[in-house]
């Protein structure tokens, strides 16, 4: 089972690799499935993934429980917002147009609402970077 999760993370590692280049497709969250897998697999390519100097920290931030710093959830939102729009006017026809458009509104809806957001988790004073508990 061990190397299903290491290759798992790395088919993970090449397709947010990929986003890094084409617009509108996310990076992070495949390079979080590539922690996790490497987790379960490869300690030494868990802290590669830990350790890279872009999505690194965000990585990081996400297994904190922190979240996505609010600068990348308002990118996030608007890439969707963006692409989806376009993706629905190209599409020709009206129910896969809606379709799109649905889609991407819960995906919008759930980064707004269900996403913490790293500045506010700080202020409230909610664990610390380290994982640790709540404060008293």
């Amino acid at each position: 089972m061990r190397w299903v999760w290491f290759v798992a993370g790395w088919v993970a590692v090449a397709v947010g690799g990929i986003g890094v280049v084409v617009p509108g497709l996310p990076t992070t969250v495949f390079f979080i499935i590539a922690a996790s897998c490497f987790a379960r697999s490869s300690p030494r390519f868990e802290r590669w993934v830990l350790n890279l100097p872009r999505v690194g920290p965000l990585v990081r931030d996400h297994r904190d429980g922190l979240g996505m710093p609010r600068r990348a959830k308002v990118w996030a939102v608007g890439m969707m917002v963006v692409f989806a729009g376009a993706s629905a006017l190209a599409a020709g026809h009206v129910a896969l147009s809606l379709t799109i458009a649905g889609l991407a509104a819960i995906g919008a809806w759930y980064v707004i609402s269900r996403v913490p957001t790293r500045e506010r988790v700080l202020a409230a004073g909610v664990g610390d970077v380290a994982g640790g508990a709540p404060p008293a």
